[in-house]
C-alpha cells in the first residue's frame, strides 16, 4: 500500500479511537484496539515485535521492541504520556535506522485533540520497506 494511504488510514482510526476511548488509558489498551482495526480492514501488521541488535561480532537478541509494524514498511510507536518527552523521537528514529525503514509515527494519545498527538518521523536514508518479512 502506498505510504500516505497507509498513514492516512492510522490517522483516521487513532482519531476513531480516541474519540471512543479518550485519552486515560493504557499504551496497551490503544495498541490492542488500533492492531485490531488494522486487521479489520486486512492491513498487515505484528504487534510487540522482538528484534535483535548486532553490534560487530556480537548479536544481542531481543535488544529492542517495536509497538507495530505495519505493511513491512511502517513503524508505529504508540504512548500515553503527558507532556511527550522528545526522547521518544530518537527511540524511533533508532528503531528505524536498525531496521533501515524509511518511515515511523509516534503516536501519543494523552491529548486533548488527537491531532496534536500524531507525528511522523522519517530516515532519510531508510528503505521504504523490509527485504526480509518478520514472523
Amino acid at each position: 500500500m502506498e505510504i500516505n494511504k497507509l498513514t492516512g488510514i492510522i490517522v483516521d482510526l487513532c482519531i476513531k479511537i480516541h474519540s471512543r476511548i479518550g485519552p486515560g488509558c493504557f499504551e496497551r489498551v490503544y495498541e490492542e484496539i488500533l492492531y485490531y482495526e488494522l486487521l479489520k480492514l486486512n492491513i498487515e501488521v505484528k504487534r510487540q515485535l522482538l528484534l535483535p541488535i548486532e553490534y560487530e561480532a556480537l548479536c544481542i537478541e531481543n535488544a529492542y521492541k517495536l509497538d507495530l509494524l505495519v505493511d513491512e514498511q511502517l513503524i508505529v510507536e504508540l504512548k500515553s504520556v503527558y507532556p511527550l518527552p522528545t526522547v521518544y523521537f530518537k527511540q524511533l528514529q533508532t528503531q528505524l535506522s536498525l531496521l533501515n525503514l524509511k518511515h515511523g509515527m509516534l503516536i501519543n494519545f494523552k491529548v486533548a485533540l488527537m491531532k496534536e498527538g500524531i507525528h511522523r518521523v522519517f530516515n532519510n536514508f531508510g528503505r521504504e520497506e523490509l527485504k526480509e518479512r518478520f514472523k
